[in-house]
């Protein structure tokens, strides 16, 4: 019987400790976002987390009842401000050997599905709508910036 090479083979512990280390980074900045004085905050939900497999970044993604750009700036800008204080928060709440830098992100995915519906509106009432290309533009355009769903 021949053995197999174990590191031939994908190691589904480690997507999983990702997983569950996100999922405890997400409820940790929720958390600490109430705590926070700071009105650019006040409308603002955490949906989501994505952590490296090495665990030295964690992607936040956040959004806002407040769908404009430049909120959405303020926002992101006031999560930099708060930065260090959201990973210290991390840090004393986790039990992770080491505590991943935090980069917060806009999720795109509620916008998108709002054009999604709106595109299946107009065809439904017989009108086309406007071009979901032309509809795009300027940062994050070519969708790689966004948060697949």
């Amino acid at each position: 019987m021949a053995r197999q090479n174990r590191r031939s083979q994908p190691d589904h512990r480690a997507s999983h400790r990702g997983a569950r280390a996100g999922e405890l980074i997400r409820r940790v900045v929720a958390e600490s976002l109430e705590g926070l004085d700071d009105d650019r905050l006040s409308m603002v939900s955490i949906t989501g987390c994505e952590v490296d497999r090495d665990l030295q970044r964690a992607v936040i993604w956040f959004t806002s009842l407040d769908h404009g750009e430049t909120e959405e700036l303020s926002i992101a800008e006031a999560f930099d401000e708060h930065a260090r204080k959201l990973r210290r928060a991390v840090g004393e709440q986790t039990r992770l050997r080491r505590t991943p830098e935090l980069l917060f992100r806009p999720d795109m995915t509620l916008r998108s599905a709002e054009r999604i519906e709106k595109l299946l509106d107009g065809l439904s009432t017989g009108s086309a709508g406007p071009d979901p290309d032309s509809a795009r533009s300027g940062p994050g355009a070519s969708g790689f910036e966004d948060r697949e769903a």
